[in-house]
């Protein structure tokens, strides 16, 4: 479930669609959390799919540390990747604001934290933009992500927090935990899958399309930036 505060903005002609801020969000703010409306397709429900229902599956969903396809019911799948994100993956499993984002500002995430299938072209124009989105990239920056997550779960009992309520209990404790030095920090390494996701034969035969179609065909994963898997 994405903040209630957002919406959804027609960007351009190359990204599509993005999500906005009709409010200030200031860092700290928890702006993601899984529900239990979301879809949750397993490796195998996905090879099994028609290649028209793999190929929505594909642009609208992100790989959960299960290895299943987890695809949002709102507007959460229309988020875009920046490298300058400004939010990010909890290794929690919720997403937080990593800065204040001022009213009609996007909301943009890190894709590096989605268990790409395929490196991903990047377009963001940041001046710290990587160009390419590479599935390995969390095993390169999680100690840096780490730290920006920590820094903004520093805020979260200082701002308004509106999904809350919508919070898991477990998921809550273990955050509640870690606040009160009670429990470990979860690092975002723990979103990547302990073992690779299985394929069938039909969803292999999809993930071999070429690199650049990939990109064409995802320029907007939930019309989320360049591209996505």
């Amino acid at each position: 479930m994405i903040h209630q505060q957002t919406c959804v903005r027609y960007v351009n002609g190359q990204i599509g669609y993005g999500v906005y801020a009709t409010a200030p969000i200031p860092k700290g703010t928890i702006v993601y959390v899984r529900d239990p409306f979301e879809t949750e397709i397993s490796p195998d429900g996905f090879g099994a799919m028609e290649e028209c229902y793999r190929e929505v599956a594909q642009k609208y969903s992100f790989i959960d540390e299960k290895g299943y396809r987890v695809l949002s019911w709102d507007a959460a799948k229309y988020v875009n990747h920046c490298c300058n994100f400004s939010s990010i993956s909890a290794g929690y499993g919720f997403e937080i604001a990593v800065r204040d984002i001022a009213a009609g500002q996007e909301l943009t995430d890190e894709y590096g934290l989605f268990n790409l299938e395929h490196d991903m072209f990047c377009c963001c124009g940041s001046s710290n933009c990587r160009r390419i989105v590479r599935s390995s990239d969390v095993d390169r920056y999680y100690r840096r992500w780490d730290q920006v997550v920590i820094g903004s779960l520093r805020c979260v009992r200082q701002v308004n927090q509106p999904l809350w309520p919508f919070m898991d209990a477990d998921t809550k404790k273990s955050l509640c935990d870690y606040l009160d030095g009670r429990g470990r920090y979860v690092s975002v390494r723990q979103l990547k899958p302990a073992i690779a996701t299985r394929f069938t034969r039909a969803a292999q035969r999809f993930a071999e399309v070429p690199l650049p179609a990939v990109v064409a065909q995802h320029v907007a994963i939930g019309e989320r930036c360049a591209a996505a898997v």
